[in-house]
């Protein structure tokens, strides 16, 4: 006999009155059960004793009546509790509040989350603006409409398994080109082909898919090439310009007036137009087919890195869609000129990421026409050509290793024409990397874009 919470009780006398256990508690009463009036009675005064016990005696009196029950009690005790405790809020929420919920689950849980079950599978992989968002949060543009989730799930651990083949130095197939006997610097690929221009005073040509060398020229050391199927227009650290025939390796043009090293060439047969930049400073634009000077543009106080010359897309103040555009880069500014024979041209616009030019660009530039794209020891800037507005600046607080890794793959997905340079002063061979069936250079230590 104990006293419970002001009450007496006696459990021999409780568990005699029990119409299921005998007082044993070896199994149910071999009489009658009670009249359900006496069964309800009894019911009533144990529930009104139990609910007058502490916590501790609670779950002293369950346990005694768990260890009493049968299969049959244990088994219908088992299935209420998981319906009490075992709530499936996926199951039981309408679909828009599910994926209102599922919206605040990072890609991982949303991954685990997929394995619970098959119905929370099926739930997570229906909920297309979740897959979206994940997708977007990587950088993807995103096609609204493709309203396919499991699309967009796939989009997302594919660009995953990329980005870990990246950080694992195992996203790309490669395969060596060897020929030159001294430090390739200038690279070039067009179309399934290489240029390589290299300190041993020659330029090659090489299929990228057979391996093969298409054409060797004897030229000046290469700083920077460029190519098209007839001719080959070389950039050198002797301050000069070169074009060359492919077919039979003859210079046929020359462009001296650069006083520094030529770091970077554009050129366009339509507007019978050179573009180059070089370490005294200036860009100088030049007749392609007379070699002559047309005009030199100031105003770097760096070495130019980087020219390009494209036609604009897009329309503003300083310039209509369908006119020839040239970009020039240093170290801290890019700088947008208009492309015509005045003398004294004046620079539309400059752009630059840091005023106390505490940021330094990279040589590394994509102009389409509408949008500039350009990358910095911080990260990849894009400016809207049309505003010349920042749109976007990608900050990666990493090494520039990694960050240049990062900037070539989502080249790979908007252009095919592209530079690498290689500045290991003992590299004689380049590395060609196949990415989802592109080629592009892969260079021993890592990799270069621009």
């Amino acid at each position: 006999m104990s006293c419970l919470g002001g009450h007496v009780v006696n459990s021999r006398c409780f568990l005699q009155r029990s119409p299921h256990i005998d007082s044993t508690g070896n199994g149910r009463r071999p009489h009658v059960p009670m009249e359900k009036a006496a069964f309800e009675g009894w019911l009533e005064s144990v529930s009104t004793t139990f609910l007058a016990l502490s916590d501790q005696q609670r779950n002293q009196s369950l346990d005694h009546l768990i260890s009493l029950s049968g299969a049959a009690q244990l088994r219908h005790l088992s299935n209420r509790l998981e319906a009490l405790l075992k709530r499936d809020f996926l199951r039981l929420l309408p679909l828009e509040l599910a994926f209102y919920l599922l919206r605040w689950l990072d890609p991982q849980t949303l991954l685990t989350c997929c394995l619970v079950c098959k119905q929370w599978n099926k739930v997570i992989n229906a909920c297309t603006e979740v897959w979206q968002s994940v997708c977007e949060d990587l950088g993807w543009r995103i096609d609204e409409s493709i309203q396919d989730a499991t699309h967009w799930k796939g989009v997302y651990l594919k660009a995953k398994l990329r980005m870990k083949q990246l950080r694992e130095e195992d996203a790309f197939e490669t395969s060596s080109l060897i020929g030159h006997s001294a430090r390739v610097y200038a690279l070039y690929y067009r179309d399934g082909l290489l240029c390589t221009g290299s300190d041993d005073l020659s330029a090659k040509l090489w299929d990228v898919r057979t391996g093969q060398c298409v054409y060797g020229i004897q030229t000046h050391t290469c700083a920077t090439v460029k190519f098209d199927e007839q001719k080959l227009v070389t950039g050198s650290f002797d301050n000069t310009i070169a074009c060359w025939e492919w077919s039979t390796g003859a210079k046929i043009q020359q462009f001296r007036g650069h006083t520094g090293a030529v770091f970077s060439i554009d050129y366009n047969d339509e507007l019978d137009t050179l573009v180059s930049g070089s370490a005294d400073f200036t860009v100088k634009v030049w007749s392609l087919s007379s070699g002559t000077c047309v005009n030199t543009l100031t105003g770097h106080t760096e070495w130019v890195t980087k020219v390009h010359l494209q036609k604009s897309q897009v329309e503003s103040m300083m310039h209509s869609p369908g006119d020839y555009i040239l970009l020039s880069v240093d170290k801290y500014e890019i700088k947008v000129w208009p492309i015509g024979r005045e003398i004294n041209c004046k620079c539309l616009k400059t752009l630059s990421v840091s005023e106390d030019r505490s940021v330094c660009l990279q040589p590394r530039l994509q102009f389409d026409g509408r949008y500039i794209v350009c990358c910095s020891d911080l990260g990849i800037y894009q400016w809207d050509f049309a505003s010349f507005d920042v749109i976007s600046a990608e900050g990666l607080p990493i090494s520039k290793t990694t960050h240049m890794k990062r900037f070539i793959s989502a080249c790979i997905e908007t252009t095919s024409d592209y530079n690498a340079k290689d500045h290991s002063d003992e590299l004689h061979m380049l590395k060609i990397a196949n990415v989802n069936g592109k080629h592009s250079i892969l260079s021993l230590d890592e990799m270069h874009l621009f």
